[in-house]
């Protein structure tokens, strides 16, 4: 019996490009366990001020923050890019899950805000986490299926989301330092 023959959520044969890629994954996952396993890697460099310039695969993108928080305003701040990584993220994991699901969607769109008390970065209160306290996401879909059909897509896409994933579980962060010199 197949990996994708026991899943929860079968891997229809359908020839569609999101469950090939799906069932090549779970083929090659069956076959070598290892390969399910996938590292990301970005870096950071320091700008002017507190910008940043960020290397992720052969991309390039831009931080900084608003003036309001030491920034320049010249591009996006990292919760921005956080909002977005989660949004592009659920986008994404809409379409896999749609498609496995056989459900339509004629037309997805997302938005996101997040509620952040600078105390907590700033360290005027040490009892105030310095990320969100809450973030909002709102999904608006269209398509022939019923609003139950679209309601379990959504309990799918949130279960499977990487992103929305490092955000209701803990995710260890490890940082080591090396100083110049020493």
């Amino acid at each position: 019996m197949t990996t994708a023959q026991t899943l929860a959520h079968q891997i229809p044969d359908s020839g569609t490009a999101l469950n090939t890629i799906a069932a090549q994954t779970a083929r090659a996952v069956e076959a070598k366990p290892a390969n399910a396993a996938v590292v990301f890697t970005a870096s950071a460099t320091g700008g002017e001020g507190v910008s940043s310039a960020i290397d992720l695969r052969s991309f390039s993108v831009n931080v900084d923050e608003p003036p309001t928080l030491g920034g320049g305003d010249s591009a996006p701040n990292p919760v921005e890019y956080y909002l977005a990584a989660l949004l592009s993220c659920q986008v994404v994991t809409y379409r896999f899950w749609a498609e496995r699901l056989g459900l339509e969607i004629t037309k997805l769109s997302l938005t996101g805000e997040g509620d952040l008390d600078v105390r907590g970065f700033f360290g005027l209160d040490d009892g105030v986490r310095a990320g969100f306290t809450e973030v909002r996401v709102t999904v608006d879909i269209e398509g022939p299926e019923s609003p139950e059909r679209y309601r379990e897509l959504q309990e799918v896409v949130d279960a499977h989301c990487p992103v929305h994933d490092l955000t209701t579980n803990p995710t260890p962060v490890v940082t080591s330092l090396q100083v110049a010199g020493a």
